[in-house]
């Protein structure tokens, strides 16, 4: 089970492991143990997640979500399976984390009389200045 908050626990069944033999720090022991963690996460069946939050889950996870609906995160930064374990878990409860947040929606509002005023005296200023410009007419003809 994987503590996302107070409210929100991931069961069991919703997340897989596989290892495999990861690419990074390690000499000889690359070769010989798997430490790299790919994490699969079942989001769009998951029933501790609200729509709202698979939906915004969704596009924060970009690649990473699948077209069953499943997020894959792998992680093969350390040559400890343990922590490689422990770091992709933490990940993607940062992930879930962010897509708790609902954004804030935006309350449109009028521009004050005095910065309309000013946006269009500088208009003004700025179309005399450029009035000024046009041809130069030769003054002997």
């Amino acid at each position: 089970m994987l503590h996302i908050n107070n409210d929100i626990a991931l069961q069991d069944w919703e997340l897989s492991e596989s290892f495999m033999r990861a690419s990074g720090p390690g000499g000889q022991n690359v070769n010989k143990v798997a430490t790299a963690v790919e994490l699969r996460f079942e989001a769009a069946r998951s029933p501790a997640l609200t729509p709202a939050v698979k939906a915004r889950l969704k596009r924060l996870a970009g690649r990473r979500w699948t077209k069953e609906g499943a997020i894959l995160m792998q992680c093969d930064e350390t040559r400890s399976q343990l922590r490689n374990r422990e770091l992709v878990r933490e990940r993607l409860a940062e992930l879930i984390r962010k897509a708790l947040v609902a954004p804030k929606r935006r309350i449109a509002t009028k521009p004050t009389r005095g910065s309309v005023k000013r946006r269009l005296e500088s208009k003004k200023q700025r179309s005399s200045l450029k009035s000024t410009r046009g041809k130069i007419t030769p003054e002997g003809s």
